[in-house]
């Protein structure tokens, strides 16, 4: 022992030299007793991690998995309700739950803690297979704005439609692609690829764009649920209940306001279930009635181009087809991610012959007469019809908090510090103040906007929607990989498209909102 203090160490010394001989004997070098080192312990849960439902079994799927070699499994996306867990990473971002960190804090050390924890929690490689990611992306893209496809098709003409329809598909879909390939170069979410491309005011600009969309969906979907309410009652009623719109409007709250205060998404999963549910029960029964009414009174008057009203269909398509908000997390789940554009691909094109079939069969069955919802104008007298006015309604109000939550974590997380409202009462008062604020404001826009939904759909296109669908990602891709003289003007023409259709859609519309004729009231009575 000629260093001093050597004695002290030195049989800890000899203990791992006896261990790393015996390894050498039995399982190789670089294991532990037939184990590789890195997998001797499996990585060790954490209280809260635990609590959750099916935590203890989600832990030992893992530990199995490393105990045999195989690749650790990708929790996140391995049922149909976690699903749900892809709306905390919108966009790529992660919106934590609020206290998440705190009760990491208060879980105590035990004797197996790590005495090195890692500072950011390890994600673990996606193993999604391509079916499964073919599943998700149906149920971000299928949902409420097909029912506005058939007013639409009236707005635009049903041979203009279809085609600007199918086009607009493509460029969401060519868009979709090249902000996948920046993500493969540049790590981060949708807002970091702008923040390191050009400058923190891009990053702002991303986030204000996908709460600007979130929000503006909400309020959509509360028109939608207002006019689809108000319908039901008086079908049920036989025209005893007219409940006015406004009213239907703001006694939603009553539902939004709770739901908004719950800081973690996954309590919302349930919600989610029984939306799809119902959404695809209503998609189908007016398949249903579309196609067996125009096989007895055949196709109604129709235009194929609607030169006063067209503009209005671009927007909305865009609004239509704005699913790129999740097409990060989704990828990110992939086992082979370099097989996320094959099954992109194959989904956009069913999702563009569900779209395109609904809007012409709808338009074609329906004529001129046809609603901005186009549940309006099945016919009363049936209890099918009923329930399934009913059940997309229902299923639309539950679909209103998540499609909140992306909006509410942006805001919060620019608005207010990291502090968490878990110790402090004054800040948790504060953002739930602030989530208030915002389901008002939801109410306050969606009653101004009920008189004319299919302008207010596609005022959202235009403004939100087709920034985040065309414009960012061509300028992303434009500075970080275009190479080629062909892929710059691409880009640049992408950008121009987007900017041009985004000024066109916004001018037009505000126009027709103030000049135009107004939509009248629906009514049955």
């Amino acid at each position: 022992y000629q260093l001093p203090g050597a004695a002290i160490t030195s049989e800890i010394y000899k203990w791992v030299d006896d261990q790393q001989q015996d390894a050498a004997g039995s399982g190789g070098p670089g294991s532990w007793g037939g184990a590789p080192l890195g997998r001797t312990r499996s990585k060790i849960p954490t209280a809260s991690s635990l609590r959750l439902p099916g935590g203890f079994r989600r832990h030992f799927i893992r530990h199995q998995a490393q105990a045999s070699g195989a690749p650790e499994p990708n929790i996140i996306t391995r049922n149909f309700i976690d699903f749900l867990a892809l709306y905390g990473h919108f966009a790529g971002d992660d919106f934590p739950d609020d206290g998440e960190e705190e009760e990491e804090e208060e879980e105590e050390a035990g004797e197996t803690s790590p005495l090195l924890a890692p500072s950011t929690p390890s994600i673990p490689p996606g193993t999604a297979s391509p079916g499964k990611v073919f599943f998700l992306l149906m149920k971000s893209f299928v949902g409420t704005g097909v029912l506005f496809l058939p007013r639409s098709f009236y707005n635009g003409g049903l041979a203009f439609s279809s085609i600007f329809l199918c086009s607009i598909s493509y460029l969401c879909l060519y868009s979709m692609l090249l902000l996948v390939e920046c993500r493969s170069h540049i790590s981060g979410s949708f807002g970091d690829i702008g923040g390191k491309l050009y400058g923190p005011r891009m990053r702002k600009a991303v986030l204000s764009s996908i709460a600007i969309s979130q929000v503006g969906f909400c309020c959509a979907y509360t028109i939608f649920v207002a006019k689809n309410l108000r319908d039901f009652l008086m079908l049920v009623s036989d025209c005893q209940w007219i409940v006015p719109e406004y009213i239907l409007v703001f006694a939603q709250l009553l539902v939004y306001v709770p739901f908004a205060l719950i800081r973690k998404i996954k309590h919302l999963s349930f919600l989610a279930l029984i939306a799809d549910v119902f959404i695809v029960g209503g998609i189908g029964y007016l398949y249903y009635y579309d196609i067996t009414t125009l096989m007895v009174r055949g196709p109604a008057a129709i235009e194929n181009f609607n030169t006063a009203d067209f503009a209005l269909f671009i927007g909305t398509a865009v609004f239509t087809f704005e699913g790129i908000g999740l097409v990060i997390p989704i990828r990110d789940s992939m086992k082979e991610p370099q097989l996320f554009p094959k099954v992109l691909s194959r989904t956009m094109i069913l999702v563009t012959f569900i779209f395109c079939s609904v809007g012409a069969l709808s338009y074609l069955t329906f004529g001129d007469k046809v609603e901005t919802v186009v549940l309006l104008n099945l016919p009363s007298g049936s209890t099918a019809v009923e329930l399934v006015q009913l059940f997309y309604t229902l299923a639309i109000l539950f679909s209103v908090p998540l499609q909140m939550f992306p909006a509410i974590g942006i805001l919060e997380n620019s608005l207010f510090t990291p502090r968490s409202g878990k110790r402090d009462p004054k800040v948790k008062w504060t953002k739930n103040a602030f989530r208030l604020g915002i389901c008002l404001l939801i109410a306050v826009i969606a009653y101004v906007g009920s008189s004319s939904l299919d302008r207010f759909v596609t005022l959202i296109g235009a403004i939100a929607c087709i920034p985040l669908s065309f414009v960012y990602p061509a300028l992303f891709h434009y500075k970080a990989l275009a190479r080629s003289a062909w892929s710059k003007r691409a880009d640049i023409g992408i950008v121009v498209f987007g900017l041009c259709c985004m000024t066109f859609c916004t001018v037009t519309t505000v126009y027709s909102w103030l000049f135009g004729q107004q939509e009248p009231e629906f009514n049955r009575c």
